[in-house]
Order: C-alpha cells, then sequence, then structure tokens
C-alpha cells in the first residue's frame, strides 16, 4: 500500500525519469545528471526540463544532492519503490547458469561442504557478500556410520531422514579392528533411527549404562567418544552463519559511501544473533525477499542491501536461508534471480541426496 500510494503522488513523467534514474544509479553506483537521463530518454524531453523534474523528485523526497556533485542520488523510499513496483527481474545468462549448476558435483559432500561452496560461489558471481543459515540437524536420524580415517582418527557419518549429512571426526583408539566400528555403526543405528540428534544424546547416555556390558569394550568407547562430540558442537543445537565475500563490499561501495557506514556494515556483519534474525525474516516468507537500507533494521546505518530466499529440505520443510548484502546500487534484476536458482538448486540437492 505504501509503494502504491507514493506512485500516486508521481504523474507518469516524473515516474518516468525516475525510473531512469535508478536504472542509471544500479548500474554505475554514481551521482546521476539530467544530461545521462536526456541520452537515455533519446532527446524525447530537453534536459531543462529533466531538470526541473528532477528538483521536483528532490523536494518529494525521491532524490537527494551528494556534495561533490551536481547529479543526483535515489534515496532509499526511491530504490525501495522502484524494486517493488518497477522491477523487471531478468534471467541468469548461460554462463551464470552453468558455474551454478557445478553444485551439483558436491551431492555427495556434506549439507555444510555444499552450502560454504554455494556461499563462495553467489559471493562471486554478484561480488558482494554471500551468507547462508546452516541449519541445525533436528530431523530424524536414518542412519550411523563410523569409518576409519587413519590410525586414532574416524570419521562419524550421520544421514537425517530427509536427506541431510552431517559429519564428525573422533578421536578413537589406536589399533582399534574394523569388527569395533561395525558393533557401533549398527548399534547406533538401530538404537537411534527415528531420532533427533537432541533426543539421540540422552538417550545414548543412558542406554550405554545399560547395554555396556554386552558391547565390544572398544565398540562402546567409540560410541562415547561420538556422543561428547555431539554433545560439544553448538553448532548442530543453534545452526550457523556461513559469511563469505566481505573484502568484495570495499570495491562494491562507492567512492561517496561514509567510512563509518562501511564500518557498521562490517560490525553488523561479525554480530551472529543480528545475522540469524535477519535470516529468520525470511524464512517466515515466502520466496525471495528485498530488504533495502532502513527496510531492514539490522543494517538501517549501513545503506546496504540484502537479497535472500529460503531454502527447504527433502520434505519441503524450509531448512535455512541464503542470500547477498551489498550497496545499494546492487543489479537487482541480477542478483534477484540468482539468488532464487541458488536456493532452488540447494533444495534439490538435499532432496536428490536422500
Amino acid at each position: 500500500m505504501k509503494f502504491k500510494q507514493m506512485l500516486k503522488d508521481l504523474n507518469n513523467r516524473s515516474q518516468e525519469i525516475l525510473r531512469h534514474i535508478v536504472d542509471a544509479y544500479c548500474e554505475t553506483g554514481e551521482p546521476i545528471g539530467s544530461k545521462t537521463i536526456s541520452q537515455r530518454l533519446g532527446m524525447e524531453l530537453s534536459s531543462a526540463t529533466i531538470r526541473n523534474v528532477m528538483a521536483d523528485l528532490e523536494r518529494m523526497g525521491f532524490l537527494h544532492s551528494p556534495h561533490t556533485s551536481a547529479g543526483r542520488l535515489p534515496t532509499e523510499s526511491a530504490l525501495q519503490m522502484f524494486v517493488h513496483s518497477f522491477l523487471e527481474v531478468g534471467d541468469l545468462s548461460q554462463n551464470e547458469r552453468n558455474d551454478l549448476e557445478t553444485l551439483a558435483n558436491s551431492k555427495n559432500k556434506s549439507l555444510e561442504s555444499l552450502l560454504e561452496e554455494a556461499t563462495s560461489k553467489l559471493s562471486g558471481l554478484t561480488h558482494c557478500a554471500s551468507l547462508v543459515l546452516a541449519p541445525k540437524t533436528e530431523a530424524p536420524l536414518k542412519h550411523v556410520e563410523f569409518v576409519s580415517l587413519s590410525p586414532g582418527r574416524a570419521l562419524v557419518i550421520m544421514i537425517t531422514e530427509d536427506g541431510l549429512v552431517e559429519n564428525r571426526i573422533v578421536e578413537i583408539p589406536l589399533g582399534i579392528p574394523p569388527s569395533s566400528l561395525i558393533e557401533a555403526s549398527n548399534y547406533l543405528t538401530s538404537q537411534l533411527a527415528g531420532k533427533t540428534l537432541s533426543e539421540a544424546r540422552s538417550f545414548i547416555s543412558k542406554q550405554l549404562k545399560v547395554d555396556k556390558s554386552t558391547l565390544d569394550a572398544l565398540a562402546s568407547q567409540l560410541i562415547e567418544e561420538g556422543v561428547a562430540i555431539w554433545s560439544g558442537d553448538d553448532r548442530i543445537s543453534s545452526g550457523s552463519i556461513i559469511l563469505k565475500g566481505q573484502a568484495n563490499l570495499l570495491e562494491t561501495f562507492s567512492e561517496h559511501t561514509e567510512l563509518d557506514k562501511l564500518r557498521s556494515l562490517f560490525e553488523t556483519l561479525e554480530q551472529k544473533e543480528t545475522l540469524m534474525n535477519l535470516v529468520d525474516a525470511a524464512i517466515e516468507a515466502e520466496g525471495v525477499q528485498i530488504f533495502i537500507g532502513a527496510e531492514n533494521p539490522l543494517f538501517k546505518t549501513s545503506g546496504c542491501s540484502v537479497v535472500i530466499s529460503p531454502y527447504q529440505g527433502g520434505d519441503g520443510k524450509v531448512l535455512g536461508a541464503i542470500g547477498v548484502i551489498g550497496p545499494t546500487h546492487i543489479n537487482y534484476g541480477r542478483i534477484i534471480p540468482m539468488v532464487d536458482y541458488t536456493a532452488k538448486m540447494i533444495a534439490n540437492l538435499i532432496k536428490t541426496s536422500k
């Protein structure tokens, strides 16, 4: 409703000029002058007429003048109205699509590794910072297995019913035979199938007191080591934020960006709790969410935009979200479908890994 009312305040000429100003700003990140708009309009209007319209737009709060330039910059309100009302979302180029589809090579990796790779790839393609929420493992377990890595070390592989794979490295007694690894794997799978990880911790701690005498001593020790590792892993119980490409923000923010705003952004990115709140807001909604400047209170002092989309597990339940953070002049038409496609790729890989 807010943007509809804003549009009613503008006639067709003002809307067209504002749209070209925002387009040009998202392409360059620089202040836009009347000459640039005149060229984009194909000389349909004189520079004097355009200057008059721009002056009106400034008085209405859609444009503002930086101190160092005669051009104008769109305000956050203008950007919000443009993105939510005028934006024509494009499609990915074939090269971009091919690049993202290499994530399919990650289908045999753990979910954390897949999300790490997806976040790095999205950051590289968008030249922005990228973040993703790696979900806590609360789906019921389907299979647990110990795999020997080297003397004294084993990998615990946990597969949930919705297809998520979690890996943990545990210390094991030197010289443990393969039979003890198999016994520990079979015991955990039979005892934990259908239980969540938090339920499994409590259950195993109690059940080992009953079954310890019937288990091989080394297998029992191996199970206890695995439970201890899981119990001490806060990332599993709370989920985690993976953040990549912060250095890109130094390049993508224009020279007109104030240093204290960029510093504020970096401070925000270092606070896990605030990022979790951002991801939670995206998870509660459907589809790609766009937050421009003060639209999201977490970034109201840093002058940046966030494009973020939830991704689902094999059962259709939302597990987390992935997105990018950049200056307000990011290429929304290109980045929105890129974030959307990446989220769908992740969901598809989780589904096919079951």
